[in-house]
């Protein structure tokens, strides 16, 4: 596969009571993830994307504090992937980005993750 049909984009994830795995770096038991529903993981990840549109706060440093991937460490940078890598609904989403842009919400078997396509 040649780097022009590859992507890079950050994400910043949150997991709910309908994530496939109910447990991550920030929560490895579990108990935040299976108490937290889908409509309050989206109306975080809303206000997160506002905050983030208005400049009051920066998408890695967000990442760095609140997503429950591991790329949290690394500011919710996922480095390079191409079509058939990522789930559908996120590939789709990640594809149809400008550089630069910050998607919608987008519902994944992982949980509700905002996009940043930055490659």
């Amino acid at each position: 596969m040649s780097s022009s049909e590859q992507v890079r984009a950050s994400h910043i994830l949150i997991k709910h009571e309908g994530s496939r795995r109910k447990s991550s770096w920030r929560d490895p038991e579990g108990s935040r993830i299976s108490a937290t529903s889908r409509d309050e993981a989206v109306t975080q990840l809303k206000t997160i994307r506002d905050d983030i549109l208005s400049g009051k706060a920066k998408f890695e440093d967000v990442a760095s504090r609140i997503s429950d991937c591991s790329s949290a460490k690394r500011g919710g940078d996922l480095g390079p992937f191409g079509r058939g890598q990522m789930q559908k609904p996120f590939e789709n989403a990640t594809y149809s980005l400008k550089v630069g842009e910050i998607s919608d919400i987008v519902d994944t078997d992982s949980g509700a993750h905002i996009i940043l396509r930055t490659g």
